[in-house]
């Protein structure tokens, strides 16, 4: 057990990068040149098992916004410090034909955009609110970090079984107690963090590529009337309550428009 703590503190100390954005040191346990060709292909995947709308002025626009974000996503990579970060990002961006009121990026740049969203964003400032935060995910390495994070969390309830191996009992109750603190404890907040940090560098790189990001919070504030009061407590939530994210949008818009003036970025669609 003992080599075991010792191989998996190894292990933290060699798999961490570097958040862009933030400065923060993140888990890496699955490396980008894993993790994008394993995302490229669930993304092609995924694309020829649904109805991709093309040719249309929503599919334009999707496309339209998806490459101003990825500008200004570079924009800000290369002035602090971190040229090349994208040189292994494939940008692509795809309107998908479903109600879901929903849009993701897979690691790497691969973009979905849902069509039921779409009466939502309303615009084309709140698509790229909705884009800009999806982009953030990729761009922060959620996805890897919550790749890791959940081999973290099976490692813990492997050695937990193996320090409890010769007592039964107290394993039931230890998988138990642990099945639910990690999660509840661990995993959903850590989530919620992701989602708070996209929100956030979402709102600087829609307002880098000349939109309001006052925009954001209209956005939230119509999902959560679409939600209908739906959403369960935060606290047993991957995502923040749209409350929380309306309040921090606000406080966070300022310092957006300020970060994007640097850019020469005076003026913002709404």
């Amino acid at each position: 057990m003992k080599k075991l703590t010792i191989l998996f503190a190894i292990a933290l100390f060699l798999s961490c990068s570097t958040n862009p954005f933030t400065g923060k040191s993140t888990l890496a346990l699955v490396p980008n040149s894993q993790l994008f060709p394993m995302a490229f292909q669930e993304y092609s995947s995924f694309l020829s098992e649904n109805k991709v709308v093309s040719g249309t002025k929503d599919a334009q626009m999707v496309k339209s916004v998806g490459q101003k974000i990825a500008v200004a996503a570079e924009r800000y990579l290369n002035a602090n410090g971190y040229a090349g970060y994208l040189q292994d990002y494939q940008w692509e961006y795809n309107l998908v034909d479903s109600p879901d009121v929903n849009a993701w990026c897979m690691p790497g740049g691969k973009i979905v955009v849902y069509t039921g969203i779409l009466p939502i964003t309303q615009n084309e400032a709140g698509l790229a609110a909705v884009m800009g935060h999806e982009v953030a995910h990729a761009l922060a390495n959620h996805g890897q970090q919550r790749m890791s994070a959940g081999q973290l969390q099976a490692l813990g309830a492997v050695a937990g079984n193996i320090a409890l191996s010769k007592d039964p009992k107290n394993q039931e109750i230890f998988n138990q107690a642990y099945g639910i603190g990690s999660t509840v404890g661990v995993m959903l907040p850590f989530s919620r963090n992701h989602e708070s940090e996209a929100d956030q560098i979402g709102l600087y790189l829609m307002a880098i590529a000349g939109y309001e990001p006052m925009v954001a919070a209209q956005l939230w504030e119509r999902m959560k009337a679409n939600a209908g009061g739906q959403a369960p407590p935060e606290f047993l939530s991957t995502h923040p309550s749209s409350d929380t994210r309306i309040n921090n949008i606000k406080g966070w818009a300022p310092a957006a428009k300020a970060e994007a003036k640097k850019y020469g970025v005076t003026t913002f669609k709404k």
